[in-house]
């Protein structure tokens, strides 16, 4: 155990996080989304849900704010539908971050392939629908 750690970040997600690079992305997937069958490094959180995971992670994690797509979620199927309600959720928990924080949404099969690339999918029990998002990874500057 260590201090100040959120006990639903397990020690393999923390290894994922640390271990990446900026510009590299990760995954925080529904338990719809066919996590083992697209990612490159495997996480699991099962019995969490997205939300509790972003939470946890946003504390840690420097967004790539210089790229338009540094938050993205996958698409609804009928454009004309609203946007699901995990959307703001997400926009709420990602608000707490100095720069503006949005939603980009990409097509289903456009965003299975970007989950291909991620550097990992962390595949979560979470139940809403088009709960997934993929995170791009910024630096940390330094406080000097």
């Amino acid at each position: 155990m260590l201090k100040n750690i959120p006990e639903v970040i397990s020690p393999d997600l923390m290894h994922a996080v640390m271990s990446m690079g900026h510009g590299d992305e990760i995954v925080l997937a529904d338990g719809n989304f066919p996590a083992a069958s697209n990612a490159k490094r495997l996480v699991r959180a099962d019995g969490l849900d997205v939300c509790t995971l972003l939470e946890a992670i946003i504390q840690f994690f420097p967004i790539d704010t210089f790229v338009e797509d540094h938050a993205v979620v996958m698409a609804t199927v009928e454009p004309e539908e609203p946007a699901p309600q995990i959307w703001e959720e997400f926009s709420q928990i990602l608000a707490v971050e100095e720069e503006q924080i949005k939603l980009t949404p990409i097509e289903r099969h456009a965003f299975y392939a970007r989950a291909r690339k991620a550097y990992a999918v962390v595949a979560t029990s979470e139940t809403a629908i088009y709960a997934n998002l993929i995170l791009k990874k910024g630096v940390v500057l330094s406080h000097q």
